[in-house]
């Protein structure tokens, strides 16, 4: 007999709010994915786009980004196995091709349910990785690829971010604080990022924690050494690719980004002088770049885009 795994738990306060504030152009949905159940938004008309989040963030941290790209495209946004609200299967073993599939199999299978199989994909960090990995198995051709500071795309990892993830985001939510908590990766001290930043503490906070998902990913990187990555298959993607990188990103440093785009067939690379989420730190940057970008009928052509005089 087949276990089938569900999950528990429900938004907290601030995610309760945002969703609110997201209804009625975006709904909340859930679907099998094969032994699991994953959570997902749902809105907007338009070429399919599909949006996936880093470690311990949920479909609900794209805020700044739903309603805008809702107003030109069908977009959903995915809570990863194990994050947010999507349930997942017990993880116990330390392959990190298996740990790939972990994470990357079910949305294959959600996508393929959807039919959305030429969606986009936007991913940052973990799902980032996600995104790539879908692109080279071949079930899913996305349309266009978007990655930000990606994870596996090169055998970097500063030894801080390494630290960090074997630490526990969860428990060291948990023991410092959501103020202390935050230092860490700082939010903008705008309204925005104060609530992004309230709502990643409340993901990180969930009762439980996160075992499974938490294995997962640390099967993927060791505390030394070269980190699972996929450099020498990126020549094989095909999809016009865009990448945007923090320069200051603590966790994959910027010659991970300039190797990366050089790899990808006519990829592009946006550097902006933010952090390891530029998405979330600076929406205003990043959000005109993915309309851009997204709206395009044309290929990339250009190998490397710098930054805008006076950035």
């Amino acid at each position: 007999m087949t276990a089938i795994y569900l999950m528990a738990s429900r938004p907290g306060p601030v995610e309760t709010e945002i969703l609110a504030e997201l209804s009625p152009t975006f709904t909340v949905r859930r679907r099998p994915a094969g032994n699991l159940t994953l959570r997902y938004l749902e809105g907007g008309h338009g070429n399919p786009i599909c949006l996936l989040h880093g470690r311990g963030h949920a479909a609900t941290m794209w805020l700044p980004y739903l309603a805008e790209l809702a107003r030109h495209h069908h977009v959903i946004a995915v809570d990863l196995p194990g994050f947010g609200h999507s349930s997942s299967s017990p993880f116990d073993d330390g392959d990190a091709e298996k740990a790939l599939r972990f994470f990357v199999e079910p949305i294959e299978t959600l996508l393929g349910t959807l039919g959305l199989a030429r969606a986009a994909l936007i991913g940052h960090s973990l799902g980032a990785l996600v995104a790539v990995e879908l692109a080279l198995r071949g079930a899913i051709a996305p349309d266009k690829l978007v990655l930000i500071d990606g994870m596996g795309l090169g055998p970097t990892m500063t030894t801080a971010s390494r630290a960090f993830f074997r630490a526990g985001p969860e428990r060291l939510a948990r023991l410092l604080g959501a103020r202390l908590f935050n230092r860490i990766s700082p939010f903008p001290e705008t309204p925005l990022g104060q609530r992004l930043a309230a709502l990643e503490h409340e993901l990180c906070t969930i009762p439980g924690g996160r075992p499974a998902p938490t294995a997962a990913f640390n099967a993927l990187f060791s505390m030394r050494g070269p980190v699972f990555h996929r450099r020498e298959r990126l020549r094989e993607i095909s999809a016009p690719t865009q990448l945007v990188w923090g320069e200051k990103d603590a966790a994959f440093p910027a010659p991970v980004a300039i190797a990366a785009a050089a790899a990808i067939p006519g990829a592009r690379l946006r550097m902006e002088p933010l952090g390891h989420s530029p998405h979330l730190e600076a929406p205003e940057r990043v959000l005109p770049l993915l309309r851009d970008f997204l709206s395009s009928s044309e290929g990339v052509s250009s190998p490397i885009a710098p930054r805008p005089a006076g950035h």
